[in-house]
């Protein structure tokens, strides 16, 4: 690949974008691209009086708004390393990974900062609340004197008009660090990974190629946290790299909130990981097409084509009815629910990645993609499969090129169990790829169940299975003494609706075992369904926490 600086990238796009907004909060302030530059080029004068050095790392921390943005592009333009952290994560935690990353500043939200002291992050040069840029904690006088005085210092550094011409953004290099971003913890703690410029150069040229209809005119509701690589790519750099408008979802996501927001901005693009859609489907679709009426009409082709363009049309009007397609990631998509949406022509992709290949790996347009898969190598990339048949039989996913990672941050050992002396990346993901190239995911690795004959049985292939029957929300499947137990969190208020109590409904869902097993191969039917009084703990990205729920066996 050729590589471009990251930084001069963002600094042509605010330059030729000036007066054209750029970041919004949902129904709240807009900060057109000059207004960017101008609290960038503040945050760079503070940085200096902290005595930031270029490499040193500025820690966020806050739920998604535009003034995270605006921290973020600061300290990447400065030179520093920006580490994102998730503002779900519990203060011992946030704790721990601003002290592990020797961060010198962090910028903090109010709420979180309530829970957080700076006496327990002692390598801090100062705190500054992200919501205002107010300083919370500084380590000198002449940190907190700057800060009082910044307006000021502003006007001496820049005492002519400032322009587009009075930005010159650091210049970084291929190999070098960054960005931090560590892990949501789907298989155990967080890992530190370290993202080279040249792997969000490439991110950033496959979206120029796959999209090139993003530009100055387009918006995008950002749903997903910005802390995580698949939000904070392709719902925040890529769209400021073309001079988009993003749409920041500050309060909590709900599909209600959602929904809103998608219907009153009319995004270009939609971004979003299958839980999203999956409760769509439920809440919106699967009431309809499960009406008798509905039901026997769907058997009759010509009936069919007419209620499905009926679905299809009322669905796209519901995202905004201007996007392009809707790219689904992140976790595992519901096989029903991708059917029924391939089988209307809806204009959705399904693509796979990962926080160490920030992110993509694959993808497919939707005019194309192929169902049930997650599209094709992207480019600068390569990938093969571990196994003696790489089209039929399962193996782990290998990856290599620009878009990898340097490795974990202070982890060698954990570095050396995933990329090889050659550059393989080791996914942890098992699938098989076509003769078209086309990746089809089985599961990861770490969950892969050995059965009682020696087959490979895949949880997520039969909690598939489980999250197609009546009244389940979401289910887990776990190795139980021998055997595979279900875990079901279900629906009890639908329960509830049809006259059950709480015994009755439990009752019903575990009677559906027999039900479920006939749809499960012999050596992976379940031994018991167990139902779950609150949901699964789940990480930012919407996968479920698996190591909370493994039993000893």
């Amino acid at each position: 690949m050729s590589f471009t600086s990251v930084n001069k990238i963002f600094e042509k796009s605010i330059k030729e974008n000036w007066d054209r907004p750029a970041i919004s909060n949902y129904q709240g302030v807009t900060l057109h691209y000059r207004d960017l530059a101008r609290r960038i080029a503040k945050l760079h004068i503070m940085f200096e009086e902290c005595g930031l050095e270029k490499g040193d790392k500025v820690a966020l921390c806050s739920r998604n708004q535009a003034n995270w943005v605006v921290s973020f592009l600061a300290a990447m333009t400065y030179g520093a390393v920006p580490v994102p952290l998730m503002h779900e994560f519990k203060p011992s935690n946030i704790n721990h990974l601003v002290n592990h990353s020797e961060a010198k500043i962090l910028f903090v939200d109010e709420v979180i900062w309530e829970g957080l002291s700076e006496l327990d992050m002692s390598g801090l040069q100062a705190i500054i609340q992200v919501n205002t840029f107010k300083l919370l904690y500084s380590a000198t006088d002449k940190i907190a004197e700057s800060r009082e005085h910044l307006n000021e210092l502003f006007g001496k550094y820049y005492p002519m008009e400032f322009s587009p011409e009075s930005i010159n953004y650091y210049e970084d290099s291929a190999d070098e660090l960054a960005i931090i971003n560590y892990t949501s913890g789907t298989s155990g703690f967080s890992k530190g990974v370290m993202i080279p410029y040249r792997a969000v150069c490439s991110n950033l040229e496959f979206g120029k190629k796959v999209l090139p209809q993003m530009n100055h005119t387009s918006r995008v509701v950002s749903m997903l946290p910005s802390a995580h690589m698949y939000g904070l790519m392709f719902e925040v750099l890529y769209e400021l790299s073309c001079g988009c408008h993003v749409f920041f979802l500050s309060r909590l996501p709900s599909p209600k909130i959602i929904m809103q927001a998608l219907s009153e901005v009319k995004p270009t693009l939609v971004v979003a990981v299958p839980l999203i859609i999956e409760k769509i489907y439920k809440s919106k679709v699967k009431p309809v097409i499960e009406t008798s009426g509905i039901k026997f009409a769907l058997k009759l082709p010509i009936l069919e084509q007419v209620i499905m363009n009926k679905i299809k049309s009322e669905l796209i009007n519901a995202f905004g009815g201007e996007f392009y397609e809707v790219i689904i990631g992140g976790a595992a998509f519901n096989k029903e629910v991708e059917a029924f949406f391939k089988k209307m022509d809806f204009p959705f992709t399904v693509g796979y990645g990962m926080t160490e290949c920030a992110p993509i790996i694959t993808y497919d347009d939707y005019k194309t993609a192929k169902l049930y898969s997650c599209g094709k190598i992207v480019p600068n990339m390569e990938m093969k499969i571990e196994s003696r048949d790489p089209k039929n039989i399962p193996g782990e996913l290998l990856v290599r090129g620009a878009n990898v990672f340097l490795g974990y941050y202070k982890n060698e050992e954990a570095t050396r169990e995933v990329l090889d002396a050659d550059g393989w990346l080791h996914t942890g993901d098992m699938g098989v790829i076509d003769e078209d190239g086309y990746l089809f995911l089985r599961g990861r690795s770490k969950c892969m169940i050995l059965g009682p004959s020696g087959q490979n049985i895949y949880p997520e292939e039969v909690e598939a299975v489980l999250d197609t029957r009546p009244y389940v929300l979401e289910s887990l499947v776990i190795e139980d003494n021998g055997g595979l137990t279900a875990l079901i969190y279900p629906d009890f208020d639908a329960a509830a609706k049809e006259g059950m109590n709480q015994a009755a409904f439990i009752k019903y869902i575990e009677d559906t075992l027999p039900e479920v097993n006939k749809e499960l191969p012999n050596y992976a039917k379940l031994k018991k369904i167990e139902v779950m009084s609150e949901a699964f703990e789940r990480t930012p990205k919407k996968s479920i926490k698996r190591y909370l729920y493994q039993r000893n066996n």
